[in-house]
C-alpha cells in the first residue's frame, strides 16, 4: 500500500506541471490587462510601462513561467493583482467557506441520492423509478445559477422561511470563535447556539442547490449498479437459500454496487469545484469560487493559477483516495 501511494503521488507531478503549463498559457490569452486594475485610467503610458515591468508582465512568456514555477517550488504562487496579497493566503482564508459549502452539499447530495437509486432499483418500473429518473433530469438540465435564483425567490423572497443570500452568517451577528473554520463545527464547539442557528440558514440554501445537481448522476449510478448487483447470480443463490430480501439488498447488492459510487462521489465533487464558482457569487459566499469569478473578470494572473492549480490538486488526491478505498473494500483488487 505504501508503494502504491507513493507511485501515485510521484506521478501528481507531472499531472500538475502540465496544468501549470496550459494555465498559464491560457491566462494570457484572457481578454483584459491586468494594469488597468493596478494604475489610475489617468496614469501616463510610462507608468503604466514602468508597473508592468516591475511586475515581469514585458519579459518573454518562457520566462515569465520559469519564474512562476520556480516561485510554486517555494509555496510563492505570487501575489494577486486585486487584493495585492499573496495568492496562496488568499487562497488559504478562502478555502475554508468553500470546503464547508461543499462538504454539506456532498453530504446532503449522498443522503438523498443514495436511498433514491437503492429504491429505485429494488421497485423498477414504480412510482418511485419514475420519480427518480424525473429528478436526474432536472438536475442535470438546469443550470445552477438559475436553480440559485428560484431557491431565493421562493424561500426567501415570497415565503420568507430563509434568510437573505448575504454570505456565511448574519451581518448582525458576530462569527464563532476560530477554531476549524467551519463556522457550524465552531459554533458547537464553543456552544454559541445563535451563531450555529444563522449559519445553518445561510447555508441551507445554497448547499441545497448544489446538492440538487450533484444528487442527479449519484442516483443515476446508484440505481444502475444495484439493478446489476440484484441480477447478478450471487444474490440469486442467497434467494434461493431463503435470505431476508433486506439482507440481499444491503448486505450483498449493495456491497458491490458502492464501488462504481465511490468513483461517481469523487466526480461529482469535482463538478461542485466548478459549480460553487456561481453558486458562491448569487449567494455572495467569501470563498474561493467567488475569489476565482472576480480573478477571472479581473485577468488576474497569479489568482487564476493559483486556483486551477489548487482545483487540479483536489481532484488527484481525491482519485487518489478512491484508490486506496478500492483497494480497501474489493478484495480482487488486492490479489
Amino acid at each position: 500500500m505504501a508503494a502504491f501511494v507513493a507511485r501515485r503521488i510521484l506521478l501528481l507531478i507531472p499531472v500538475l506541471l502540465g496544468v501549470t503549463v496550459v494555465t498559464f498559457t491560457l491566462t494570457r490569452v484572457i481578454p483584459g490587462n491586468p494594469i488597468d486594475l493596478m494604475v489610475s485610467p489617468l496614469a501616463s503610458e510610462e507608468t503604466r510601462e514602468r508597473i508592468a515591468e516591475n511586475a515581469g508582465l514585458n519579459d518573454p512568456i518562457w520566462i515569465q513561467y520559469l519564474r512562476y514555477i520556480e516561485g510554486v517550488t517555494r509555496g510563492d504562487f505570487g501575489d494577486s493583482f486585486v487584493t495585492n496579497q499573496p495568492v496562496l493566503d488568499d487562497l488559504t482564508s478562502r478555502f475554508m467557506p468553500t470546503f464547508e459549502l461543499t462538504l454539506f452539499a456532498m453530504l446532503l447530495a449522498i443522503a438523498l441520492a443514495v436511498p433514491l437509486g437503492i429504491a429505485a432499483a429494488v421497485w423498477r418500473g414504480t412510482w418511485i423509478d419514475h420519480v427518480s429518473r424525473l429528478l436526474a433530469v432536472f438536475g442535470v438540465a438546469m443550470p445552477v445559477f438559475w436553480v440559485s435564483l428560484v431557491a431565493i425567490y421562493v424561500f426567501f423572497f415570497l415565503l420568507h422561511w430563509l434568510p437573505a443570500p448575504q454570505g456565511r452568517i448574519s451581518v448582525m451577528i458576530p462569527p464563532p470563535d476560530r477554531i476549524s473554520g467551519l463556522y457550524t463545527i465552531d459554533s458547537l464547539l464553543t456552544g454559541n447556539w445563535q451563531a450555529l442557528k444563522s449559519t445553518v440558514q445561510s447555508l441551507l440554501m445554497p448547499a441545497a442547490v448544489l446538492a440538487f445537481a450533484a444528487m442527479a448522476p449519484l442516483a443515476r449510478i446508484t440505481r444502475a449498479s444495484m439493478i446489476e448487483a440484484l441480477e447478478s447470480d450471487y444474490t440469486r443463490a442467497a434467494r434461493s437459500l431463503g435470505l431476508p430480501e433486506s439482507s440481499i439488498v444491503f448486505r450483498h447488492a449493495l456491497r458491490n454496487a458502492i464501488l462504481p459510487l465511490i468513483t461517481m462521489i469523487a466526480i461529482v465533487y469535482g463538478y461542485l469545484l466548478g459549480g460553487v464558482v456561481l453558486v458562491e457569487n448569487v449567494f455572495a459566499w467569501p470563498g474561493l469560487g467567488r475569489y476565482v469569478y472576480n480573478a477571472i473578470a479581473s485577468s488576474d494572473y497569479p489568482a487564476l493559477q493559483g486556483f486551477i492549480l489548487y482545483s487540479t490538486t483536489v481532484y488527484v488526491l481525491l482519485f487518489l483516495l478512491v484508490d486506496i478505498l478500492y483497494v480497501l473494500l474489493d478484495p480482487r483488487v488486492r490479489l
